[in-house]
């Protein structure tokens, strides 16, 4: 009844997975499902496979888009800003080298997405800088579709534990602030789109009147923030998502990858509301949470590689 639009496929840096897995594995799903767009790997997740395979850049996302992907997400970024990046993500890519894999993207066709990670040690200016970087890339390429805010979650992680900071880093003001200011900088980008699981699906409603015009989707079993003990619901439904739209006076319209018009709800009355859906048990908590992850990531990096389509290794 409600068929999937979309494959979002994003992992960590697997020493092991070769390009041509991610390509095989690409090209599987589009075999299998020739309708349904693919949006994957993050410029980190590209210029990792790049380095591991001495290629350029350039001929990473040749073979992706040859296999079937059709955009990028636009995880990674992080907040440009050397001095954060330093306390967040010294080992990432540079806020340049990002900004360069997606310029690759979008001069051989590949639109993607961007994102800004707020409410950890940046300040009110790298926030502008990173802004006017997505700004000035998009006067360039024109190559990305939407902007996407992200709120930092503080839990079950050191940064977190360093700042001492538990529950929700930011404020409903702050995430709406960052709605706000981001659709007026960002001018040219297309879209802005709030991201519910991170800002609860009551704040991304009334993002809805502060220059979003995205409510993300219905994301079956959303699972990055989650793995990190968030609390909102894993996933929302068709009626759900359409009543927060219409609660806030919009019309909900559902559209795909490329934000091209795929349904109207015209006359479409949601069915009563259900419990929200949540991981199962108690959310985890603190260190003791940080090691079974932990164990869990190490005894799957011990596991053969197989192949994405079959499992043969």
């Amino acid at each position: 009844e409600n068929p999937t639009r979309e494959f979002h496929i994003v992992g960590g840096l697997h020493p092991k997975l070769r390009l041509a897995y991610y390509a095989d594995m690409f090209r599987g799903l589009k075999q299998r499902h020739p309708q349904v767009m693919i949006k994957a790997l993050t410029a980190v997740e590209v210029a990792h496979l790049a380095r591991i395979e001495g290629m350029e850049v350039r001929e990473v996302l040749k073979v992706m888009k040859d296999a079937g992907v059709s955009t990028l997400p636009g995880g990674g970024a992080e907040v440009f800003s050397p001095a954060a990046r330093a306390t967040i993500a010294d080992r990432k890519l540079s806020g340049a080298e990002w900004l360069a894999v997606h310029r690759e993207a979008h001069q051989l066709g590949i639109p993607s997405n961007c994102t800004m990670l707020y409410g950890h040690v940046e300040t009110m200016e790298d926030r502008v800088e990173h802004l006017l970087a997505l700004r000035a890339l998009q006067d360039e390429t024109g190559g990305f579709l939407t902007y996407i805010p992200l709120a930092y979650h503080p839990d079950h992680n050191e940064l977190g534990e360093k700042l001492g900071r538990t529950g929700t880093a930011t404020t409903g003001f702050d995430d709406l602030k960052n709605i706000a200011v981001g659709r007026l900088l960002l001018d040219n980008i297309p879209h802005v789109k709030t991201h519910w699981p991170m800002v609860t699906p009551f704040i991304s409603q009334v993002a809805l009147t502060f220059g979003c015009d995205d409510l993300e989707g219905t994301v079956v079993f959303e699972r990055v923030y989650h793995e990190a003990g968030a609390p909102t619901p894993m996933w929302l439904s068709y009626d759900e998502i359409v009543t927060l739209i219409r609660g806030a006076g919009k019309e909900p319209v559902e559209r795909d990858s490329l934000y091209q018009t795929v349904r109207t709800f015209e006359g479409y009355v949601p069915k009563p509301r259900g419990p929200a859906v949540r991981a199962e048990g108690p959310a985890p908590q603190g260190a003791l949470f940080q090691i079974e992850h932990r164990a869990r990531a190490a005894a799957r990096r011990k596991q053969p590689v197989t192949s994405a389509v079959d499992g043969a290794e």
